[in-house]
């Protein structure tokens, strides 16, 4: 009967509410963790589970080291999943409403700067994928995209004359984002010579050697490739744009809310923890220029 309930509540995610797969696997993994944890305490019914069985639940992934954030992430897909269950009439309550994740120090997101990023771009176009490769990093960097966002763009979504792009993020949100000059310049060089890889039906804007719309994970190494062949300090991965994209503009704007637009995130918080890479850079040029600020020389 548990197992039932859980595979519903996964259909309604898949069918409803159109998450995305990997989002699903996300679902599924943690509230399956959950299912042992009720069969371990001997618990046959979801309406048996008490505040107190989440609370030993939540300080058991706590005891096998889980990252707060983690944790943070299963406490929130079995809120979810009890407002499933209350609404099917299931339970009366959500033991895991009032619930909180233990606090886990916030890593800040690793960025390149300026000059670093215009090492990456600087990319020797000599071919097909060159020309591809030099694309994709360009409209990332430009447009603050998510690498699931950059794959699932197609020919249709850009407007090279408007210079902007529609790409659907989380939860099936539509955006609208500009394109930088640079961007513009790789995408008509790629689109130039996309027609050598593409097949004649393929709509994807990015293709593989095989004529099919290229994937995450390989849209990671080219991008760890190029990191490696230029000289970048540190592991270049999609997401690393996307944190230096934000990053930059909020260094030149201050505009958090704009970020927030751009990123598509839904929550400002998720982006005020690019204030916090601002106020590091901040306070590096502060120590280093203000005469009561500087450390004393070791003797």
């Amino acid at each position: 009967m548990k197992e039932a309930l859980l595979e519903q509540f996964l259909h309604y995610l898949a069918t409803e509410r159109q998450l995305s797969p990997h989002t699903l696997d996300n679902y599924s993994r943690d509230l399956n963790k959950l299912l042992d944890f009720t069969e371990q305490q001997s618990l046959t019914e979801w309406s048996s589970v008490e505040v107190k069985h989440i609370r030993q639940y939540v300080a058991q992934l706590h005891r096998k080291d889980l990252a707060g954030s983690s944790i943070q992430r299963s406490l929130s897909a079995i809120r979810s999943f009890y407002n499933f269950l209350s609404r099917e009439s299931v339970v009366e309550q959500n033991p895991a409403a009032a619930v909180q994740a233990p606090k886990s120090t916030r890593k800040l997101p690793s960025t390149l700067d300026v000059d670093q990023m215009g090492t990456l771009l600087d990319v020797p176009v000599t071919d097909n994928i060159s020309a591809r490769d030099a694309a994709m990093m360009e409209l990332m960097y430009s447009s603050g995209l998510r690498v699931s966002e950059l794959v699932a763009i197609d020919l249709y979504s850009l407007d090279l004359s408007e210079g902007s792009l529609r790409v659907v993020g989380k939860g099936r949100k539509e955006r609208e984002l500009p394109i930088g000059r640079k961007a513009l310049e790789a995408l008509d060089r790629w689109l130039d010579v996309r027609h050598e890889l593409a097949s004649y039906d393929e709509n994807a804007l990015f293709v593989s050697k095989r004529g099919s719309r290229i994937t995450v994970r390989s849209v990671q190494q080219r991008m760890d490739y190029w990191g490696k062949y230029l000289g970048v300090n540190g592991k270049v991965h999609p997401h690393r744009l996307r944190h230096s994209f934000a990053s930059h503009i909020l260094e030149s704007s201050s505009d958090l809310r704009a970020v927030q637009e751009l990123l598509g995130h839904e929550d400002i918080s998720t982006t005020q923890i690019y204030t916090h890479l601002d106020f590091q850079h901040l306070m590096k040029v502060y120590e280093g220029a203000h005469p009561r600020a500087r450390k004393k020389s070791q003797k």
